[in-house]
């Protein structure tokens, strides 16, 4: 996928995100207020900060997509790692903020005391929970087309959002059936799940960040394509990098000593193409070609 489709795609996405938010969370905050339940207004703040992640993942993208220049010759690919970081510590945080508050309300021992929310407010959890995941499958498949960690890391804002909403709807629904006790629970368990995903979209991004390899399956199919080549005898040397969401390639291929130097240039630039046509996220790849030995 070309980097002005990655660009456009993936701002495409986070406007529907940042849209989807903004009017999800002013409906779940009308609902709380209406509908007497703190849970339900806890969870339209919940849904307005993923606003902010949507923003972040927007900046990220623009600034991966710009081209290489003099300062940056590699690129700025990696800029969309570091705005998977940044929404893997909020995600984060989300998940300690969920776990620190569920504790103290545990803790306190005034779950008895709190106002039996309204029927509305049981609604709107439910339409949340709606909502929120099917935002999380479109996110997540866009993410997965885009080999996105940014955009990946804002589809699991949508899937804490819907955890968030299922912890309010047991909570309502229990302080409705008079067992109150059944929210902070729920939202422990929603606490450990949110924390899972920040971990690994952060791991994620950080491998892609410090020059990480290729798996041995894509480098075996590269070596596999270039030995495909006419008059490549075998590869000598492979290395590979993730540099953000592409791939840079260093390859040694043997030849027929006795081969001209055009003849050398002129298969080491098919073993370059063909790469780069059967392996989209290759970005660069250098070829060197040695003489086979007697």
């Amino acid at each position: 996928m070309s980097e002005i489709n990655f660009e456009k795609t993936a701002v495409k996405v986070s406007m529907v995100s940042i849209i989807g938010n903004i009017i999800l969370s002013v409906l779940k905050l009308l609902a709380g207020i209406i509908a007497n339940s703190g849970a339900m207004i806890s969870d339209a703040v919940h849904s307005a900060s993923d606003v902010f992640s949507s923003i972040v993942v927007i900046i990220g993208v623009r600034l991966s997509a710009k081209k290489s220049d003099k300062e940056h010759p590699y690129g700025h690919e990696r800029m969309e790692c570091v705005a998977a970081i940044i929404l893997a510590v909020v995600l984060l945080v989300t998940g300690l903020f969920i776990g620190e508050e569920t504790i103290e309300t545990l803790a306190s021992g005034e779950i008895n005391k709190l106002e039996v929310p309204g029927v509305l407010a049981l609604i709107a959890a439910a339409v949340s929970i709606a909502v929120k995941e099917s935002m999380f499958w479109y996110t997540r498949h866009y993410a997965k087309l885009l080999d996105s960690g940014a955009v990946m890391a804002d589809a699991w804002h949508h899937r804490s959002d819907a955890l968030s909403s299922i912890g309010a709807l047991i909570g309502i629904a229990g302080a409705r059936m008079g067992i109150p006790v059944l929210e902070p629970i729920a939202s422990l368990v929603i606490c450990v799940f949110i924390l899972k995903a920040a971990y690994d979209i952060f791991k994620d991004a950080v491998d892609k960040m410090v020059d990480h390899s290729c798996g041995d399956e894509t480098e075996e199919a590269l070596r596999q394509c270039a030995m495909s080549q006419d008059g490549v005898k075998g590869v000598d040397l492979l290395h590979t990098r993730i540099f953000g969401n592409k791939i840079y390639v260093d390859i040694e291929i043997k030849m027929d000593g006795g081969k001209t130097l055009s003849e050398g240039h002129e298969t080491a630039e098919k073993v370059h193409n063909e790469i780069e046509r059967n392996f989209p996220k290759v970005k660069h790849i250098m070829v060197h070609v040695n003489p086979e030995e007697d």
